[in-house]
């Protein structure tokens, strides 16, 4: 009985000492991991020596590649930056989570990572781009202070001392989002001059003009800025130690804001990067092919910290791809476009295996109107898409831009063998099958949402707010 006694007492004052920490593992196990995850802004993943990019050697994220597991197949559901933040914090697709237009506001009843990880013993914390941080009922995130919250900013200065004490001042696991605005238009910051405009690898879907080369180095500049971030976040958890118990993950977002990519539903604009450092974990130098949306982040962090899966997510955890156990983590990829406020109504709907890619322009009788790219008001015509629109010597580039304003009702490509998505196989009746089984399953995917469609994307008061 004493023998009892005592083993009582030894439990009673170790599980209190073991809740107070935040942790879920048995008494002497291992403390939970931290994560740090950056994020780009409007990222052409492509340009990315890692990911095959000739223009520029991004030596800190090709250092994050060789140490982890690179993806080849992450997927935003709507390439936009609201949007698609919206998805990784909530683990739900736009339309249930609200923010289905550009800088549209979730619903303001929901739960994000935020709650999911502090309810695990976690803190959990953003620096950098905030667009989607309010309502703070939602998003109940500790705002550090060092990175640019303003992604159109004219600088992008940042400064580490406040991110070092965050991750340095508790005992508790941290997970902390650091949120670049590189390389977001304006493209006003970095070193231009490291670039020879006409030595430059332009994409193959572009039109080649000295406006789009011009613009395209200043792009390229602020990749590198966004490189010399990554490693400076580096460098800061080696030299606080914190590296050997943190996940490191980088995420490139959307696509970049030329014609094409951003604000739309080619890969271009829905095909992201991601790289996942984990020592001890994660083999060094790996690769998967898995198809991933962002929204199986938040569901994964939550695995990794050790959660139960959170009811009613969309997403779904891919840890076992992350650990080696599986190959895949999902058979689809889904999309969707809503062009308010952003141009004229012009929704799109996309579905994706591996391979082929249908999509649907549901409003195929009108003109596809981005204001940023295509501004109709503006006397200046000294833009890239101008410069196409205006080019006589290219004889492909009316096709491009003919084929970028006005789209047909289906189009279907076979990505593995037309990466630029440029030869719409729709019509072809040996795809007629194929086509008919995706079709089937984006519809079934909408009903389940609750997407109506093309009557959606319209103008909303705050009365007005789908629910």
């Amino acid at each position: 009985m004493f023998k009892a006694f005592r083993i009582c007492i030894i439990l009673n004052v170790l599980l209190p000492l073991t809740a107070i920490s935040g942790q879920r593992s048995v008494v002497g196990g291992p403390k939970s991991p931290n994560i740090v995850i950056i994020m780009a802004d409007d990222l052409d993943s492509r340009q990315l020596s890692c990911y095959g990019g000739q223009n520029l050697k991004t030596t800190h994220i090709d250092a994050l590649a060789k140490e982890g597991l690179k993806f080849h197949n992450l997927f935003t559901s709507e390439a936009m930056c609201v949007p698609t933040r919206a998805s990784l914090f909530t683990g739900l697709y736009p339309v249930r989570h609200g923010s289905f237009q550009n800088h549209k506001p979730v619903y303001d009843h929901l739960k994000s990572v935020g709650h999911y990880l502090a309810d695990l013993g976690y803190r959990v914390g953003l620096t950098g781009k905030d667009h989607v941080t309010k309502p703070k009922s939602v998003f109940p995130f500790d705002i550090v202070d060092g990175f640019e919250p303003n992604c159109v900013a004219p600088t992008d200065e940042y400064r580490l001392d406040d991110i070092k004490k965050y991750i340095t001042g508790s005992d508790k696991p941290y997970c902390l989002f650091v949120m670049s605005i590189n390389p977001h238009a304006p493209w006003t910051v970095g070193d231009t001059t490291e670039f020879d405009a006409a030595k430059l690898k332009l994409p193959a879907n572009w039109v080649d003009t000295p406006v789009t080369r011009r613009q395209f180095v200043k792009y390229l500049a602020e990749v590198r800025r966004l490189d010399d971030q990554v490693g400076d976040i580096r460098a800061l958890l080696k030299e606080t130690g914190q590296d050997k118990n943190t996940i490191l993950i980088f995420l490139g977002e959307q696509g970049a804001q030329f014609p094409g990519a951003k604000w739309n539903l080619y890969d271009t604009g829905q095909r992201s990067s991601m790289l996942v450092k984990w020592p001890g974990k994660v083999k060094p130098s790996t690769e998967t092919h898995a198809l991933i949306q962002y929204e199986d982040i938040t569901p994964t962090l939550i695995d990794i910290a050790g959660g139960k899966p959170a009811a009613g997510l969309d997403g779904r955890s891919f840890l076992p791809v992350i650990s080696g156990r599986n190959k895949e983590a999902r058979n689809y990829a889904y999309g969707i476009h809503n062009n308010i406020p952003e141009g004229d109504p012009y929704p799109i709907r996309s579905i994706r295996d591996h391979r082929y890619k249908l999509i649907l322009n549901l409003a195929p009788d009108k003109p596809y109107y981005n204001r940023f790219m295509m501004d109709r008001n503006r006397k200046d015509r000294n833009t890239v898409w101008f410069s196409w629109v205006d080019d006589k010597a290219d004889p492909n580039a009316g096709k491009i831009t003919e084929r970028f304003q006005h789209r047909p009702a289906v189009e279907f490509y076979d990505t593995e063998k037309d990466p630029f998505e440029s030869k719409n196989l729709a019509a072809d009746p040996l795809y007629a099958q194929r086509i008919a089984t995706l079709r089937t399953e984006l519809e079934a995917w909408m009903k389940q949402q609750g997407d109506e469609g093309a009557s959606i994307d319209r103008v909303y008061s705050k009365k007005q707010e789908v629910k």
